[in-house]
């Protein structure tokens, strides 16, 4: 067998192809599910957490950098483990999809609100000053003048972070979520062949190929410069 007959036979089996196919492409609905979801929940909380630390309540803001610095130092499959096994002991009974939503969606939040903090940060102190000399509230302030400025500043580098996390759902097939990876490791099991896996490593590529050249393009549109 010449080697690219037995690559092919290896990675591109036609036969496997047409089978394991379909199956595939459930599991990218259930990956891009799963990963708008982390994405939106993650997002939303960490910039609520960051608007919260603003207020400069020292024990709150302690607990809140506590909780991140933690969530920041998981490993998430460990989150993950911890979550799926912990919290039915706790009385809280969650399926595999929300748990793996709730731990990428934590991790997520922590980093997120670090970005969204360095972003509020980087807004001079004048820009603080020429508002509040308008008679405009400190609320007003940071919704109007400073949050407009500050999220302008972490599109980028939020959208590196959103990438790496929601790559992270292909530790959903450790607690069964039928997720690519899970699928296609599944497949390769079963057929003793490495095609089901290729077909999902391609999936993993139509998902997040856009996601990149999209991030390189806001990297370019919003670079990080102070305001």
């Amino acid at each position: 067998m010449s080697s690219w007959s037995l690559l092919v036979e290896t990675y591109f089996r036609a036969d496997l192809i047409a089978r394991f196919a379909p199956e595939i492409a459930k599991a990218m609905l259930v990956t891009v599910h799963l990963a708008a979801l982390v994405v939106v929940s993650g997002i939303v909380a960490g910039l609520a957490l960051a608007v919260v630390r603003s207020f400069q309540v020292r024990a709150i803001n302690y607990l809140i950098v506590i909780a991140v610095d933690a969530l920041r130092a998981f490993p998430p499959l460990v989150l993950i483990l911890l979550f799926y096994f912990g919290l039915p002991g706790l009385g809280v009974v969650m399926s595999a999809f929300q748990v793996l939503w709730l731990a990428l969606g934590l991790v997520l939040a922590a980093f997120a609100e670090e970005i969204f903090w360095a972003g509020i940060l980087s807004v001079r102190k004048g820009q603080w000053e020429a508002a509040r000399s308008t008679s405009l509230s400190f609320g007003q302030t940071l919704a109007h003048i400073v949050l407009p400025q500050a999220v302008r500043l972490t599109v980028a580098p939020l959208t590196n972070r959103t990438i790496g996390v929601t790559k992270n759902t292909a530790l959903g097939g450790v607690i069964g979520v039928p997720e690519i990876l899970s699928v296609a490791s599944t497949g390769q099991s079963i057929t003793g062949n490495s095609t089901p896996l290729m077909l999902g490593a391609l999936a993993y590529v139509l998902l997040f190929i856009p996601l990149v050249v999209a991030s390189r393009w806001l990297e370019t549109r919003f670079a990080w410069r102070r305001v």
